[in-house]
């Protein structure tokens, strides 16, 4: 019996150790995981925006060349654009 009181107390003063209040986190950089939270802020949607109009804007008739234009195989293709300019490097 008195060895599984002794267990018992080591096992309680082992998960007592494992409390802590957060302030013991001197050395710990409170910025790790930033770049995770951004992104997950930055998909989540507004649930109230806000709008100049109520209605988006739209053209029925721009629409309706754009599905032409895409029936026609004669769809407007993109200006190309350019995301690096003279960026080399040594690798060295």
């Amino acid at each position: 019996m008195p060895t599984k009181h002794l267990t018992v107390l080591a096992s309680l003063a082992l998960l007592a150790g494992c409390a802590t209040d957060g302030s013991s986190m001197a050395g710990v950089d409170t910025t790790w995981g930033e770049a995770n939270r951004q992104t997950f802020a930055a998909q989540v949607i507004d649930p109230n925006p806000q709008y100049e109009t109520a209605v988006a804007q739209s053209s029925g008739d721009h629409a309706a060349q754009a599905i032409d234009r895409y029936r026609k195989d004669t769809v407007k293709k993109p200006d190309r654009i350019e995301t690096t300019k003279g960026v080399s490097s040594s690798g060295q």
